[in-house]
């Protein structure tokens, strides 16, 4: 973040919040002109800070999807058992995020489904099959307490 300077973290503060506001709009708020707005958010997006715009659905509107939280744990901790895994995960539509950590499991994982019968489904013929998962705990959300995709700048 050394490279951003504080306009360039009000733009994309302004972008996280609302990712459809024009560069007029922004430039008005920031008291900028069109022109450096959209060469910022331009070199933004060429430098990677900006990786892409998104729509963030209402899960109640939706059907009120049922959020699972996995812990799963490999049978060995190997660079080929990750590299392994990582790779069958990204190919599951319903894991929105899949993050290695530490401590004592291996991988989180944030998965969506329509209610439990397909989670179980999903857990049987999908996720448990993946070579070299040992030990899966799946924990199901209860209250959508906070769920933000804002990154603090400021």
């Amino acid at each position: 973040m050394e490279n951003l300077d504080n306009t360039d973290r009000k733009i994309l503060t302004l972008l996280q919040q609302n990712a459809r506001l024009t560069i007029q709009e922004i430039g008005q708020r920031i008291n900028l002109s069109k022109t450096p707005v959209h060469e910022r958010i331009k070199r933004l997006e060429r430098e990677g800070i900006i990786e892409r715009y998104v729509t963030i659905l209402n899960k109640k509107k939706l059907g009120n999807l049922l959020m699972v939280y996995c812990q799963v744990t490999l049978d060995r901790q190997t660079r080929d058992a990750f590299a392994d895994f990582e790779g069958a995960i990204r190919l599951l539509p319903d894991v929105l995020e899949c993050n290695r950590v530490s401590g004592t499991f291996d991988y989180l994982l944030k998965i969506v489904s329509r209610d439990m019968e397909t989670y179980n489904y999903f857990y049987q013929e999908q996720l448990s099959v993946i070579p070299g998962t040992l030990h899966i705990s799946s924990f199901f959300v209860m209250a959508d307490v906070k769920s933000s995709t804002i990154v603090p700048l400021e």
